[in-house]
């Protein structure tokens, strides 16, 4: 994606430094007046593998959305992975266009920079939200383990649908202010500006807090505490998420941190570095589909490998005996009624 924003001093910051002189309004230079940018051409195996890596993904979180949406019974979580396979589809969508405008510029069709303007502006929006229903998921379930008899007797029936919807709401109104602000009143009201962009910067540390917190505080609950609590598929699956997302996610935003308010500008050979971030988000939107099936699939038998099963034995809170014995169970339901017949 490719977005132009605004320093902290006022100034337009271009967040890919690989784009061409011709789709920008003019060309940074350093102190002896020449481009700083003119040994960072754009690396085509960089368009490529996104485009791959989006397709691939796609085709995963739509399953994901076919079959929460359609096949799997509704609870709390599968509304949290729904959502988040929802953001992973709208960052991997705006990336196969990103790419795919990028490799026609490379060939000579010329993209119009106010098309790739968007793309960097829309693609922040499933961004904060994939992050924000992360958070919420592993916090969620930090709370569920820590505190078992508040949580299941104040937690409202819908609250994973309402914080869902606040939190699309939210990111999509950050997103209209950030460009509205920083593109067309930043001039006038350079203030206003400022004030909305430390307040989304400071959501999102505070999210990754929240996300970190809660997920170690768990993880140590299971693991080390004196009551230990039975590991299950969920915690697995939630784990796996994250962890992905703080190798392959994080570093978009923390190169977009430094970029933007440290006002760190990368040259060569550290110029490519956000096209390589941006393809580690790509890779972390497409590995979660991969994660679930993953999980659901491991330690079963082949013949009851259906897609809805996989996806609903990746998403169970029942420890791995219990589901042996409600499989015993449920085979023993099946025989019984085929022997009736």
């Amino acid at each position: 994606m490719v977005c132009v924003l605004r320093d902290t001093a006022g100034r337009f910051v271009n967040m890919d430094p690989t784009i061409s002189p011709h789709n920008t309004e003019s060309t940074p230079t350093n102190e002896t007046g020449k481009p700083e940018n003119q040994n960072c051409n754009p690396i085509l195996t960089l368009n490529f593998l996104a485009l791959v890596i989006a397709v691939v993904g796609l085709t995963g979180n739509t399953i994901v959305l076919w079959l929460l949406g359609f096949h799997v019974r509704r609870k709390a979580i599968s509304v949290y992975i729904f959502n988040l396979a929802l953001a992973d589809s709208f960052f991997l969508s705006c990336h196969l266009i990103d790419s795919l405008l990028r490799v026609l510029d490379f060939y000579g069709f010329y993209a119009h920079k106010l098309s790739k303007e968007i793309l960097g502006n829309a693609a922040f929006i499933p961004y904060i939200s994939g992050l924000s229903i992360l958070s919420a998921i592993s916090t969620e379930r930090c709370l569920s383990v820590l505190w078992p008899i508040w949580y299941h007797c104040h937690r409202p029936e819908n609250m994973s649908a309402i914080i869902c919807a606040l939190i699309w709401a939210l990111s999509l109104l950050t997103s209209i202010l950030e460009w509205y602000l920083s593109g067309f009143l930043s001039k006038v009201h350079q203030h206003l500006w400022k004030n909305v962009d430390f307040i989304v910067t400071a959501f999102l540390i505070f999210l990754l807090i929240l996300l970190v917190g809660s997920s170690v505080a768990l993880l140590v609950r299971i693991l080390c505490g004196s009551r230990r609590n039975p590991l299950t598929r969920l915690y697995v699956t939630i784990s796996l998420t994250v962890v992905t997302f703080l190798i392959c996610g994080l570093p978009l935003g923390l190169y977009l941190f430094l970029l933007y308010w440290l006002e760190v500008h990368l040259h060569y050979p550290l110029c490519h570095l956000y096209r390589i971030t941006s393809v580690l988000s790509c890779v972390n939107s497409c590995a979660n589909p991969i994660i679930y099936f993953f999980v659901g699939s491991f330690r079963q038998n082949r013949h009851h490998r259906s897609l809805k099963r996989v996806l609903q034995r990746a998403l169970e809170d029942t420890p791995e005996e219990d589901e042996c014995r409600a499989s015993h169970l449920q085979k023993t339901i099946e025989m019984s009624e085929s022997r009736e017949w």
